[in-house]
């Protein structure tokens, strides 16, 4: 069977309304690995004040097959709200859905602290509404807010 193994990291815990991030990565740097041969994922606290790394998870799913990895790698990323990768095929990306983890790919390696800096710049901006809703933002400088109001 395979083997999971979290390393937490002391952190300050400081970060309100924090989101976790977790990269796919084979040199805890870069977001370069596919989902399901990633034997780690690095994952970041992420907040209006920025970031601080969480936990790293080792997967090795090497003893496993098929779908089994699959699940072993959701099941191991539990908690995670938004996952990076280089690819990840459709069952995967649908399984990783349904766990409520968004799973976003990159076209060609990334930097992560890049990234995480993109990601604190769009969160003190006008996120999305499932980022909102992941981070309990409230909605107050939407336009739209007025015309529901109105209806």
């Amino acid at each position: 069977m395979g083997e999971s193994t979290k390393i937490t990291v002391e952190s300050t815990g400081s970060i309100e309304n924090a989101m976790k991030v977790a990269f796919a990565t084979k040199d805890m740097e870069t977001i370069n690995a596919h989902f399901g041969g990633a034997k780690e994922f690095v994952v970041y606290n992420l907040g209006r004040e920025g970031f601080e790394l969480s936990n790293v998870v080792k997967t090795d799913t090497s003893k496993l097959n098929g779908d089994d990895k699959t699940d072993f790698k959701v099941k191991a990323l539990k908690g995670v709200n938004i996952m990076y990768c280089e690819s990840i095929g459709g069952t995967a990306a649908a399984k990783v859905i349904r766990a409520g983890i968004n799973p976003m790919k990159v076209p060609e390696p990334r930097k992560i602290e890049a990234v995480l800096n993109e990601l604190v710049a769009m969160v003190n901006g006008n996120p999305p509404p499932w980022v909102k809703r992941i981070m309990n933002i409230e909605t107050t400088e939407d336009p739209r807010l007025a015309r529901w109001a109105a209806e």
